[in-house]
């Protein structure tokens, strides 16, 4: 009897996490059709992944509720109801400004993005969440004999970010600096051109699949408003072309659980997309792992698991000369002071979000600063008149180093000194 009551109560409590472990089903308000790729959020701002193929969602509990929905082009969508079997999105349409070409020496497309991202950085005990906002450009020439290469990359023009740092221990804190940099999002770019599948060339509305070696690797669906596509980048390496600054790195040894990418298009005559046609795009990356750049954040044989999404919307494009675009990479950025352009018909920040924005922008800077413990090393040194007595000769022989490359030989040897003693000091810690 003890045995039956204790099966029966097991049994019980498998159909409770059953009848509250469920997906949701994300799809297009007007159409019905399911939204491959859409991003879920729950109450408290973390990613819990992203919907299939057929729509569905990962595996959602009561507890994450309200969720929030993102897919670039279409409009944010906060669910508060757990019963719910289909969240349904709005369409919404990029209202870019006029795309003038006056002459023919503008071979260079200079476009203005902004990027909203929100990453995560997780080991066993300790999470670092980012939420980041951001203004990016690109410089792309159209002329493959200028001598000009541009980049494809987004540039970053200003940022904001908001860190929250919580571990197993109780810690909850935040900042608006990291000394652990741990996004994707600055590696994701846009491609030149694509060729557009033959089905969808001379449709107003159609869609169609282009199947990987392991599974559908492009989902292309065209309307008379725009052409998007989904692209699953580890279905085969052909779909690498998408994010050709990463590519590299899928040989390495870093494990790429996830990696959707969604690009939104204008929709236009043609055979081909350009980067000239793009209104925004946005990805989810989900990684083990991120380099080794960020070993001072946990022991060193601990896995760490990184997530970025970000979207990117395209503010404004316009042609502009080499010389332009020359003047423009020059430019020191850091002394311009640029402001954070939202678009205009940008959603709302989720209140988890505001609430971390709130807290970051409420620390009192200068009692942090007055609190911190100088480092007794340097008592008695006197920093400026060694500057002083900084003559013609050293700043001379500092030169010769450079140039001959002796002082990156000297950093890379005093990093490796730095690594190994810091292993040791870990090893003797546990």
């Amino acid at each position: 009897m003890p045995v039956f009551r204790f099966v029966a109560l097991f049994l019980s409590a498998l159909c409770g996490v059953v009848a509250w472990g469920r997906s949701v089903v994300v799809a297009d308000a007007e159409t019905h059709e399911p939204l491959p790729g859409a991003s879920i959020f729950d109450c408290r701002g973390r990613a819990l992944g992203v919907s299939n193929q057929r729509g569905r969602s990962p595996l959602v509990d009561e507890a994450d509720f309200p969720l929030t929905v993102r897919y670039i082009g279409y409009r944010e969508r906060r669910e508060a109801r757990p019963g719910v079997d289909t969240i349904f999105l709005t369409a919404t349409v990029a209202e870019l400004p006029e795309l003038v070409i006056e002459s023919r020496r503008q071979r260079v497309l200079h476009i203005l993005g902004y990027v909203r991202e929100y990453s995560t950085l997780a080991t066993y005990g300790d999470t670092v969440s980012l939420f980041r906002e951001k203004m990016v450009d690109y410089m792309i020439p159209t002329d493959a004999k200028s001598k000009f290469r541009g980049w494809t990359s987004p540039r970053v023009l200003a940022s904001k970010s908001y860190y929250r740092f919580t571990n197993s221990a109780g810690l909850d804190s935040v900042s608006s600096e990291s000394y652990n940099h741990f996004s994707w999002s600055d590696w994701v770019g846009v491609v030149r051109e694509a060729a557009i599948p033959p089905r969808l060339r001379a449709a107003e509305a159609a869609s169609d699949t282009v199947h990987g070696k392991y599974s559908a690797a492009e989902i292309w669906t065209r309307t008379p408003e725009r052409i998007a596509v989904e692209v699953d980048v580890l279905a085969d390496t052909a779909a690498w072309r998408w994010v050709p600054n990463l590519a590299g790195l899928f040989r390495r040894d870093l494990d790429f659980d996830s990696f959707r990418l969604h690009l939104n298009y204008e929709s236009l005559p043609g055979a081909t997309l350009s980067a000239e046609d793009i209104s925004g795009y946005s990805f989810n990356i989900e990684s083990r792992g991120r380099g080794h750049d960020i070993f001072c954040f946990h022991r060193d044989d601990e896995p760490y698991f990184v997530n970025t999404y970000a979207e990117v919307h395209v503010l404004d494009k316009e042609y502009i000369t080499p010389a332009e675009a020359r003047r423009w990479q020059s430019r020191k950025l850091q002394e311009m002071e640029l402001d954070i352009l939202r678009p205009a018909d940008m959603e709302a920040l989720d209140p988890a979000v505001e609430e971390l924005i709130a807290r970051v922008e409420g620390i009192d800077r200068e009692a942090v600063r007055l609190a911190r413990v100088p480092d007794a090393r340097l008592g008695g040194i006197d920093l400026y008149a060694r500057n002083r007595n900084f003559n013609i000769g050293v700043r001379a022989l500092n030169m010769l180093k450079y140039l001959t490359g002796i002082s990156a030989i000297a950093s890379r040897r005093n990093d490796n000194r730095t690594w190994r003693e810091f292993r040791g000091r870990v090893r003797k810690i546990r």
